[in-house]
């Protein structure tokens, strides 16, 4: 199950150097370690960083805004980013479950356009840009396999 980027003008070796992951589709999958922070508390501050960054009225130069709040339950949560000025939108999901006194989170964010193969890192700031507004102390795990063009991520940009 080869991908022939050859048929969007991108070369294998093209992908390869700006850091793509292994698919055809922009995205990024991470895990954060809440420490000392129970999966309730996560949840909580999790989703009050969606709703604070909703909007677009307090975008700046950033994206960080046009976070919509979709599901939301006590180990689940499902959203929406869409990008101020293009109005690209990105869903995004992140299941919770407990460690001990810790809390660890799936997260997940993929873009709804079904070309969408290079991203800028923008899948990738769309998840830590929560995590980091949830004002929570985290460890987070992520890997350049995992999201699309990691390497060049600039989350105070996107």
């Amino acid at each position: 199950t080869g991908v022939d980027f050859w048929s969007f003008g991108i070369s294998n070796a093209a992908v390869e150097e700006v850091g793509a992951p292994n698919t055809i589709h922009a995205h990024c999958r991470l895990q954060w370690t809440f420490t000392g922070a129970a999966c309730s508390d996560a949840v909580s501050a999790l989703a009050s960083a969606i709703n604070k960054m909703s909007g677009f009225s307090d975008c700046g130069t950033s994206e960080k805004c046009g976070y919509v709040m979709g599901t939301q339950n006590a180990t689940f949560i499902a959203a929406k980013h869409e990008t101020p000025v293009k109005h690209y939108k990105d869903d995004l999901t992140m299941s919770f479950s407990a460690s001990g006194s810790d809390c660890k989170v799936q997260g997940y964010s993929t873009s709804e356009i079904w070309y969408a193969v290079l991203d800028d890192g923008t899948n990738y700031c769309n998840l830590h840009n929560l995590a980091v507004a949830s004002g929570l102390t985290f460890k987070e795990d992520v890997s350049a396999s995992d999201c699309t063009q990691l390497a060049i991520a600039n989350c105070d940009k996107y």
